[in-house]
């Protein structure tokens, strides 16, 4: 099956979410990431959906998404058109003999030691999903003791935009 990512812009207020992610249960669709963010408009935010299954899985899910009120604009990101990124935090454990390995392998995958303690070193890195499964593999072997991963974020590359569509200017009348 394909991952597909899904961006929406929807109403920033309460209950959205809860919506978006109760059609998925509905539908039986399973969702491998979600993140939601507001914009540079306060009052909407976007999603970012990975979902995977066949294009008509995707299809069906972008005309249910378009149906809901609280959504604004849905689309496809292609994975060739756009950047796709997701930070982890992982805890590994570290004493004086491994510290050096763990830290030498954090920066070949140019991430920061951001906490140190006598047994445990936490290491926070930014990337696509490979680069940072990658890491991962490395790190197994110390002892991956607890990690989080904030789930995908995505943009289109280039001058494409998800926009809010223009609503027509109501036109005032004033008679006399």
């Amino acid at each position: 099956m394909k991952q597909h990512v899904v961006s929406a812009l929807v109403e920033n207020r309460a209950g959205t979410l809860s919506r978006v992610s109760g059609l998925f249960s509905r539908r039986g669709f399973n969702i491998d990431s979600l993140t939601v963010g507001e914009t540079q408009d306060a009052s909407v935010s976007r999603m970012t959906i990975a979902v995977s299954g066949d294009d008509g899985v995707l299809e069906q899910i972008i005309k249910q998404l378009s149906k809901l009120v609280d959504v604004i604009a849905v689309r496809e990101l292609e994975s060739s058109l756009c950047l796709r990124r997701e930070i982890i935090l992982i805890k590994v454990s570290a004493d004086e003999k491994t510290r050096p390995a763990v830290i030498q392998i954090a920066g070949i995958f140019r991430s920061r030691v951001v906490d140190v303690s006598p047994s445990t070193i936490t290491v926070e890195a930014t990337g696509d999903i490979e680069k940072l499964d990658g890491l991962l593999l490395l790190l197994r072997p110390y002892g991956v003791l607890e990690l989080a991963r904030t789930g995908l974020v995505a943009l289109e590359r280039g001058p494409e935009v998800l926009t809010v569509p223009s609503l027509p200017v109501p036109v005032l009348s004033i008679s006399n």
